[in-house]
């Protein structure tokens, strides 16, 4: 039994035709705001690709840009097939490529589904490829002279001022860094060589931050340097002041930024689907509608449309008889083929 099985005549056969065309160009205008999406997004990610660890944060991107793009060229199509089905002569040529063309949209708004899933899952991936790359470039801040390396410390500084924010986790993790170049070190000086001995890695670590930690709304100065030693500043606790730097690490100002972002983008794509699907429901009724005319040289005739030819259960294993079909096909194929194989080795 046919599912959602509905009736049509030629009034309601050409209200459907017109109005799928409509949605159609429609989605042809979401999908161009879908690849916008992923352009911007994928600008954003390169603007602070110094401080990521690697490239699996362009996943999102590209799939963003792949479904817009697919998206304009299946829906301009759809709006050309649902045009030319006002026409029974036009229509006829795109007859025998309509199921082929239903079954690939239904495939597409599988992958545009999953897309909109990885905007609002990329969070995972995205804060740990922050917090390995955001540490190298807390490592390389220093190499102001090195070449590849001499950006990182306007990057970081930029950074850190744009998002207000102090290091990976927080300020101290600038404490574990050598942050200073070597260059800008008197080596000649009891205090830094005593420094430099005191570690076992031989780095000059010391209890300050880069001046772009500091946070102008605070009153009082910046203390940047000596920032646990109380006697070195009047009226000063370090357990209990408050300290006029930013608190909040990057690795949790940049991950809220990007969230935000993809979790818009995701509700997006996701209204996107939604109209995707009705636009699949609605291409399905049209076909079968056109198909189940019983007279086609009379176009006042009624017909019958529908989604499913069967119930939900029967179709499911109609699909599943198909795929095991297939896979007993190219089985045997591969047999022959080896057999062949086998017969020009003996020759």
């Amino acid at each position: 039994m046919a599912l959602m099985k509905v009736k049509f005549d030629q009034k309601k056969r050409v209200k459907l035709a017109q109005g799928l065309w409509l949605m159609n160009w429609l989605s042809v205008l979401t999908g161009i705001v879908v690849f916008s999406l992923g352009i911007f997004l994928k600008i954003e990610l390169r603007k602070r690709s110094e401080v990521m660890n690697n490239s699996e944060s362009h996943f999102v991107p590209n799939s963003l840009i792949g479904v817009g793009v697919l998206a304009c060229i299946f829906n301009a199509l759809g709006g050309k097939i649902c045009y030319d089905a006002l026409d029974p002569a036009k229509y006829s040529k795109w007859k025998p490529w309509l199921k082929p063309y239903l079954v690939i949209f239904v495939l597409f708004n599988i992958i545009l589904f999953m897309v909109s899933l990885f905007c609002f899952l990329m969070r995972g991936s995205l804060e740990s490829t922050l917090a390995h790359g955001l540490k190298n470039g807390m490592k390389y801040y220093r190499d102001t002279d090195t070449p590849g390396r001499c950006f990182m410390k306007k990057t970081i500084d930029m950074l850190q001022i744009e998002f207000r924010c102090c290091g990976n986790n927080g300020f101290r993790d600038w404490f574990e860094v050598q942050w200073i170049s070597n260059r800008y070190l008197d080596f000649a000086s009891k205090e830094v060589k005593d420094r430099i001995k005191s570690n076992v890695d031989g780095r000059y670590l010391v209890d300050g931050v880069p001046f772009s930690c500091c946070n102008p709304n605070s009153p009082r100065p910046c203390i940047q340097t000596q920032l646990t030693n109380n006697s070195a500043h009047y009226s000063y606790d370090y357990q209990t002041e408050e300290l006029n730097l930013w608190v909040r690490g990057c690795r949790e100002a940049l991950l809220h930024y990007y969230s935000s972002i993809m979790n818009t983008m995701g509700a997006i794509v996701l209204l996107v689907w939604l109209f995707e699907v009705t636009v699949t429901a609605g291409l399905r009724y049209l076909h079968t509608a056109l198909d189940s005319v019983a007279n086609p040289e009379d176009p006042e005739c009624e017909s019958e449309g529908w989604l499913l030819e069967k119930s939900v259960s029967e179709t499911w294993k109609s699909v599943l008889e198909n795929l095991k079909k297939l896979g007993k096909g190219s089985q045997a194929t591969h047999t022959g083929f080896s057999i062949l194989q086998l017969r020009e080795d003996v020759i």
